[in-house]
């Protein structure tokens, strides 16, 4: 009786002091976030990223030949993987030609045992990764009943599944290194479902979950650098989404969705939100009553009337 009573003490005593170090925590947290919003990023001290090996998955076109030049000028050692074939040997090109250093790998990243394969490949070819951007993306655009299982299969496959088997392949190396960085692409898309995407916005979805779970296990486990960055962009002009046509804001284009992140990984950002004033608009649906929430997304933004005019895909694309 009196050891039952003395653990009790022991844990409300651990409880308050956890309350404590959480809430001075959170001060100073909250002082730090506030105090880098209104810093300018050119103040901010930023990551050398020279030197590393950058793997970039749907490197074939669109944010992802960005990300592979943008890197490559900061003396980056670029990898870049796509399914199609010419649109590497594009990529590639393009860097080479001012000089850079690029490898491309074509592989079909709804195949697990060809993405276990490439990374085995990139590891003794290249070296370790050391910087995981996962980029590829797919989308059919399509209502649910519009949908054909395949369809629904491989956006899975793609989106999310492929974020498995690249991480598992080159986190390990990152944990031997000491330090390593992770990005998942995910979209606003994972935190707002859209119409005409059931099959996307679940992947996406499923990225973010995937991710800030990934996040955690490293926190936990004391793999404090080797950091992880959620990427959640907006539309971006890539032909990703040929034909939709949004209301408030204009698309991002890929050069400067490319830029924000890159600009994450050095500042090692956790979050990455484009544009950031949808991180303010975002709770909101978590804050207002449904049925607001949706006359708001009919009525003013028109979300579901900006995609009825995309033309949506029929074939495989790995782009961002």
């Amino acid at each position: 009786m009196i050891l039952t009573l003395i653990q009790v003490l022991f844990d409300v005593i651990l409880l308050l002091w956890d309350t404590v170090v959480f809430f001075a925590l959170s001060t100073y947290y909250i002082l730090e976030a506030l105090f880098l919003t209104v810093l300018p990023t050119c103040l901010r001290p930023v990551e050398d990223l020279s030197g590393r090996i950058a793997l970039v998955t749907g490197g074939g076109g669109g944010v992802g030949r960005q990300l592979a030049l943008q890197l490559a000028r900061l003396k980056v050692t670029v990898v870049v993987w796509d399914v199609n074939k010419y649109a590497i040997e594009k990529t590639c090109e393009l860097v080479s030609s001012e000089g850079l250093k690029i490898h491309g790998y074509t592989v079909d990243l709804a195949d697990r045992k060809a993405v276990y394969k490439t990374a085995d490949l990139v590891r003794n070819e290249v070296g370790p990764v050391d910087i995981l951007i996962n980029n590829a993306g797919v989308v059919y655009g399509r209502t649910l009943m519009d949908l054909e299982d395949f369809m629904i299969e491989n956006t899975y496959k793609v989106n999310i599944l492929s974020h498995y088997w690249t991480t598992r392949s080159f986190l390990g190396d990152m944990i031997d290194a000491g330090r390593g960085h992770i990005v998942t692409v995910a979209s606003v898309a994972g935190l707002l479902g859209t119409y005409r995407c059931t099959d996307y916005s679940g992947t996406k979805f499923a990225a973010v979950g995937f991710h800030e779970s990934l996040y955690t296990e490293l926190q936990t486990h004391g793999h404090t650098n080797i950091h992880a960055t959620l990427v959640c962009p907006y539309y971006i002009n890539t032909g990703m989404f040929a034909g939709a046509k949004p209301r408030l804001m204009p698309m991002l284009e890929p050069h400067e969705v490319a830029t924000k992140i890159i600009s994450s990984i050095q500042l090692k950002e956790v979050n990455c939100i484009m544009p950031s004033s949808m991180r303010y608009l975002l709770p909101l649906k978590c804050l207002l009553p449904a049925k607001m929430c949706w006359t708001l997304m009919y009525r003013v933004i028109r979300g579901p009337q900006s995609m009825m005019t995309f033309r949506g895909h029929n074939k495989i694309e790995y782009t961002q």
